[in-house]
């Protein structure tokens, strides 16, 4: 509908309706409360944002094998079980061969990263040595910081493949020791000090000639203080069965050291004050407590000596002994041929302790004071033999006697080491008398002895088949024949009246028995006729005695007999 137009006559609007007011611009000296609210976000938001970055903690990188189980925002970094950070990516080096797994820890950690510092992914972890990881099993992997002791601000490091034995920030010393073979040791093998555990194996690794081991222990504190410059550390694993002259012998450490190995250490009495081992000091690992306890021995001579049978059974560390007192060992076995006398020879190198055969002086002055002492020994019969160690392993050690009736030795002394002269086993003896028979036996005619033989045995068969030999058989026979039917009139006839006349001697014998029995009687003492007896001997006696002296004195006076005894004589 549209508005009515107005009257001509009609004034304009604007003089009909009053003016409306104009407009006044007023500049005010102070800025609106409108702008302070923005301001004020502003601020706050800036508050936050330093505080953020000022409470942010360090982000690190971490060079892994491989990330198996680790996940960009909700694995954690944990240190002695306590989140101090998250991981935040995953990524695939560039060579596509590790994982580099970025984290960010928490404000205040910054302490824990340097020199030194190791991380690894905390899994179940179950072995002979150890069990750890377990409680992963429910929530998961994490990544594992142990602190270093380095210089501060690193913030790249390469992850361990599995955990370490012995963390970073332990109180305690490394050592490291030096082996030809790792034999049943393994990671976190125990450290044995008196049977008791002061320290673990953490770390081995073969050396760069490929020729020995070095291995790395960890000694817990104050245990430490036990490792001295001249400790002696021996491999204790397993059981260590040695069969000898001594018997059977058993060692071990503890029931943990059968299953996954053990070393032990000790320190020898002397001296009396050794100085402390610094940290990472190298020792040698010794094969067995006996070994590396071994006495030294400060004045040791070498000597030689040279066999020319088998040694087989004799081999470096054999010891040598003196009548069973073992005064030294074996250190070197050789093999020589002489190409002139095509001759096999085995040189063995010995070295001896003067001080265990009883020396109470320096060896320089015995020698001064008897320069021929070594030569007056061989020629004593001083003399080196190989024997038996044990007859069930088939060892052998060398054995010093004086021995009677050997041969003498010209050859005293050979590449410049002194000689000790030797002589072959019982048993080679033995072997040789016999091979010198046999070579006798062989020497013997003996085709000759065999014609002889048969020449005599057919001459004896011509003998026997002769018709004398014949007829003397036949004689032999009746002869024989003779003799039978002799023995048998014997059992018939001879025996009988044999019997007969036996009966008829008895009893002569018993008549015999019953006389002396009175003859007995008679000369029993206080008898008459044993007193009657002993007058009638007595008087003989005296007539015998009378006789004796008329004898003796016609023996001075034959002429008594015609002219009679003088008057005056």
């Amino acid at each position: 509908m549209t508005e009515p137009e107005r009257p001509a006559s009609l004034p304009p609007t604007e003089t009909l309706e009053p003016a409306l007011p104009a407009a006044r611009v007023v500049r005010r000296e102070r800025p609106s409360l409108v702008w302070l609210l923005p301001i004020i976000a502003l601020a706050v938001g800036g508050w936050l944002l330093v505080q953020t970055l000022a409470e942010r903690g360090p982000e690190i990188t971490i060079d892994f094998p491989n990330a198996a189980g680790l996940q960009a925002g909700k694995t954690k970094v944990k240190f002695k079980d306590v989140n101090i950070g998250t991981v935040t990516d995953i990524a695939v080096s560039e060579d596509l061969e590790r994982v580099l797994v970025t984290a960010e820890l928490r404000h205040g950690t910054d302490h824990l990263l340097g020199e030194g510092t190791e991380l690894w992914v905390a899994r179940p972890l179950i072995t002979a040595s150890q069990i750890s990881g377990l409680e992963t099993l429910l929530s998961g992997p994490y990544v594992a910081l142990a602190p270093g002791k380095g210089k501060l601000g690193r913030r790249r490091f390469k992850g361990l493949d599995k955990p370490p034995v012995v963390s970073g920030d332990a109180p305690g010393r490394r050592y490291r020791l030096r082996a030809t073979s790792l034999g049943s040791l393994n990671l976190g093998a125990p450290v044995y000090y008196r049977s008791i555990q002061v320290g673990q194996l953490v770390d081995y690794r073969i050396d760069t000639d490929g020729k020995r081991l070095t291995l790395d222990i960890f000694i817990q504190s104050p245990h430490d203080g036990l490792v001295f410059k001249n400790t002696r550390f021996w491999n204790a694993s397993g059981i260590n069965v040695q069969i000898g002259v001594d018997g059977v012998t058993v060692d071990t450490a503890s029931l943990i050291s059968l299953l996954i190995g053990g070393i032990s250490f000790e320190t020898p009495p002397e001296p009396e004050n050794p100085p402390q081992a610094p940290p990472d000091q190298f020792f040698r690992l010794y094969p067995d407590r006996a070994t590396a306890l071994k006495e030294p021995d400060f004045d040791r001579q070498t000597y030689l000596m040279v066999f020319e049978h088998s040694v087989r059974g004799l081999k470096v560390g054999s010891p040598v002994s003196l009548r069973g007192i073992k005064i030294g060992e074996v250190v070197d076995i050789s093999l020589h041929l002489d190409a002139r006398a095509l001759k096999v020879s085995i040189p063995v190198k010995v070295e001896i302790d003067p001080h265990r055969v009883g020396l109470q002086r320096p060896l320089e002055q015995i020698r001064a004071e008897h320069p021929n002492l070594f030569r007056n020994l061989i020629d004593r019969g001083l003399r080196a033999q190989l024997k038996p160690d044990n007859l069930l392993t088939g060892s052998l050690y060398i054995e010093l006697d004086f021995h009677d009736k050997v041969a003498p030795v010209t050859e005293l002394e050979r590449d410049g080491l002194r000689m000790i002269p030797t002589l072959p086993t019982p048993l080679e003896a033995a072997a040789t008398r016999v091979a010198d028979i046999l070579d006798k036996i062989d020497a013997l005619p003996i085709q000759a002895i065999g014609a002889d033989l048969s020449a005599t045995l057919a001459g004896t068969r011509s003998i026997v088949d002769s018709r004398q030999v014949r007829a003397a058989i036949a004689d032999l026979s009746a002869t024989l024949a003779e003799l039978h039917r002799l023995g048998a009139g014997l059992n018939t006839e001879i025996l009988p009246e044999m019997e007969a006349l036996l009966r008829k001697a008895q009893g002569t014998l018993d008549g015999a028995e019953g006389a002396l029995s009175g003859v007995q009687d008679l000369v029993a003492p206080g008898a008459p006729a044993s007193t009657e007896l002993v007058r009638t001997m007595r008087e003989v006696s005296d007539a015998a005695r009378a006789l004796r002296i008329l004898a003796d004195y016609l023996e001075r006076h034959p002429e008594a007999l015609i002219q009679g005894k003088g008057g005056g004589r």
